[in-house]
């Protein structure tokens, strides 16, 4: 069991910043890779970036440019710099991890809306 909590989402201007925070708890030994995602109003969640346990990372289109995703593997986080935030940037923005044994995880997510 891997437990998922993220903070750090809230309201913004276009063209302002955000670092979303994702607390893992739990079975964490046995990550394989660990993301972020996202949905819209009235939309599917869509992939957003995922880092894997070797460092490597992977971005959405849409973001490429804009945001970062990190780990910090002592404290157990994951965090996701937003910057350049656009207005179909706003979202719930869930955590995620996929563990070796083919399990996936979800937080409950955290609110970014960006309007001016």
């Amino acid at each position: 069991q891997v437990q998922l909590v993220e903070s750090g989402g809230g309201l913004v201007q276009p063209g302002g910043s955000l670092r979303l925070s994702c607390a893992a708890s739990g079975s964490i030994f046995s990550i394989n890779r660990m993301g972020w995602y996202r949905q819209a109003p009235g939309k599917e969640r869509e992939f957003v970036a995922f880092i894997t346990s070797s460092d490597s990372t992977n971005y959405a289109d849409s973001v490429k440019g804009r945001f970062t995703i990190s780990r910090d593997n002592a404290k157990n986080m994951l965090y996701l710099q937003m910057n350049s935030l656009k207005p179909e940037d706003t979202a719930v923005y869930y955590c995620n991890v996929l563990l070796v044994s083919g399990f996936v995880y979800w937080g409950k997510g955290t609110l970014v809306t960006v309007s001016s």
